[in-house]
């Protein structure tokens, strides 16, 4: 089985970033990941990942002045240098604490040929900022049940974008429940898209619980994406069903 990444961005909610790094340690968890950790100073969150010997695999650029309205605005028109801005935050930060890759999150564009313009040469931009610190970029395609509007959705979308921005530094951050709600096909589609990945993320599908119910036949998936060759993590992106702690069963089982 794959290597497990812990997001604590959903995970361990209720403790200080630091504090959820050295939670996740103690669970058995691999490395962690995270969304927005500009709150917590990045000395302190190096310190913790130092401390209990993790990578931070990734963390996201900000969703916007709108917050969850915006969802981003790396592909937003005429949000240009809002979005740069982002960017500089986000590989400052992601070069303070040794993070592997920064998530770049395009916005609720509703899919728009102006949109995906502007998202390629924010990309490109991001690409080559990052790439000056040895950083990754990562875009990922989002569920429009869950985000209505957002930019882009689907597998092949990403490959595209990923495709025309050129840039080595630029890989697919494959999330197991929002594909399996737009496309399914799942092993197929990993199978398919394998270059361009970046990372991998789980939850359960529909509810995007713990990762040992629902649709989804995840240690099938894992074995097979073990044959496929991957070496790096998948990430446990999912909301607990009750407490962080109480949910960790599936981890031992799928070991």
């Amino acid at each position: 089985m794959p290597k497990f990444s812990a997001n604590l961005g959903f995970l361990w909610t209720e403790l200080s970033l630091p504090e959820a790094i050295h939670a996740a340690k103690r669970a058995g968890f691999d490395a962690v990941e995270c969304h927005f950790p500009y709150e917590t100073p990045a000395e302190s969150v190096a310190a913790a990942l130092k401390e209990t010997g993790f990578e931070m695999l990734g963390i996201n650029t900000r969703l916007g002045i709108n917050g969850p309205d915006d969802f981003g605005v790396m592909a937003m028109p005429g949000r240009e240098d809002e979005a740069r801005g982002y960017v500089d935050e986000a590989v400052a930060y992601a070069t303070a604490i040794g993070c592997r890759n920064i998530n770049c999150v395009p916005g609720k564009t509703g899919g728009t040929t102006r949109a995906e313009e502007v998202y390629r040469r924010n990309l490109a931009y991001a690409c080559a900022e990052a790439a000056a610190q040895g950083v990754g970029i990562v875009i990922e395609a989002i569920n429009q049940r869950d985000a209505p509007g957002y930019h882009f959705s689907l597998v092949k979308q990403g490959v595209e974008t990923i495709q025309a921005v050129g840039a080595e530094n630029l890989r697919l951050m494959f999330d197991c429940y929002h594909t399996q709600i737009m496309e399914g096909d799942l092993t197929e589609r990993l199978r398919k898209t394998l270059p361009f990945i970046g990372h991998v993320q789980f939850a359960a599908v529909p509810d995007r619980g713990e990762p040992d119910a629902g649709e989804v036949n995840y240690p099938s998936l894992l074995a097979a994406l073990d044959d496929m060759g991957w070496s790096g993590y998948v990430g446990a992106e999912y909301r607990p069903r009750l407490t962080t702690e109480a949910g960790l069963g599936w981890m031992q089982a799928y070991r």
